[in-house]
């Protein structure tokens, strides 16, 4: 089996983008895990551990035909144990991303999946549109959610893109 090509530029982009995730999973406060900026908002905690697991969990629900989002109707995102546990289980999820996205071949990454709620279809799209959209477009939008919250609670900023407020990698490529 043949991995497919665009399945092999996925996998390079979540180990690049990897190394930005746990800058940032890094940089979480053990001591304010259970800070939110606002009553509606998850937890740090809650939101730094859903960004540690969206590969993992992503790959998962890829694995399948499809996914009925009423099944986790309610369900309120999971409490991490500990900040330091929050690294090990990125390393798990892009463990399991990985091996997903190496297992395929062209004929399932291009099978329709289908997303719905209850008898509803919400959306129905190539397998690698998953991966592309609910996995790392997906994880993109909670990780700078999780940027917002650092800078918030003081914490300082890693670079992900370019330059924070606090974190230059350019000058420090200079020096």
């Amino acid at each position: 089996m043949t991995t497919p090509v665009a399945a092999k530029a996925l996998i390079a982009e979540l180990e690049q983008e990897a190394a930005s995730t746990r800058k940032l999973l890094e940089r979480v406060p053990a001591d304010k895990l259970a800070w939110r900026p606002h009553e509606r908002s998850m937890t740090i905690g809650q939101l730094a551990q859903h960004v540690a697991g969206i590969p993992g969990y992503v790959s998962k629900l890829a694995e399948s035909d499809g996914f009925d989002v009423a099944t986790r109707a309610g369900r309120e995102p999971a409490h991490p144990e500990s900040a330091a546990g929050l690294l090990t289980q990125l390393e798990a999820s892009l463990a399991d991303a990985r091996a997903f996205l190496s297992g395929l071949d062209e004929e399932r990454a291009a099978a329709p999946w289908r997303m719905s709620h209850g008898d509803k279809e919400v959306f129905t799209v190539p397998r690698l549109g998953v991966v592309r959209t609910m996995m790392l477009n997906h994880w993109y939008h909670h990780r700078g959610q999780l940027t917002v919250y650092l800078r918030l609670l003081d914490v300082a900023v890693p670079a992900v893109y370019g330059r924070s407020a606090d974190d230059n990698p350019f000058l420090k490529a200079a020096s």
